[in-house]
C-alpha cells in the first residue's frame, strides 16, 4: 500500500520550515488538499507545488511512501558546524 504525504516547505536563508499537512491515500487527494490550502494565510505566500529540486523559496511538496517498509535504513551521521 502506498500513501502520499503533503508537506509545506518555506525556505528561510540557510534553513527551512517544513510542515506535514496530511497523509492521503492517493496523489490526487494530496493535490486537492494543496489547492484547498493555497489561499490560506502563509500558504498563499508560497502556494506552488514543488518538485524536490531544492530551488525556490517554498511551496507544497508531495512524497509517496510504501506502508510497512523501512524508509531510512542506511543509518546516519551527525555533522557539526565548527564556526
Amino acid at each position: 500500500m502506498e500513501v502520499f504525504l503533503l508537506w509545506h516547505i518555506h525556505r528561510l536563508d540557510d534553513d527551512a520550515d517544513e510542515k506535514l499537512i496530511g497523509v492521503y491515500s492517493t496523489d490526487d487527494l494530496a493535490r486537492d488538499a494543496s489547492v484547498r490550502l493555497a489561499s490560506k494565510p502563509g500558504f498563499a505566500d508560497h502556494p506552488a507545488l514543488l518538485v524536490d529540486d531544492g530551488e525556490g523559496d517554498g511551496g507544497f511538496f508531495i512524497a509517496s511512501y510504501t506502508v510497512d517498509r523501512d524508509q531510512w535504513a542506511e543509518g546516519f551521521v551527525t555533522l557539526t558546524n565548527d564556526d
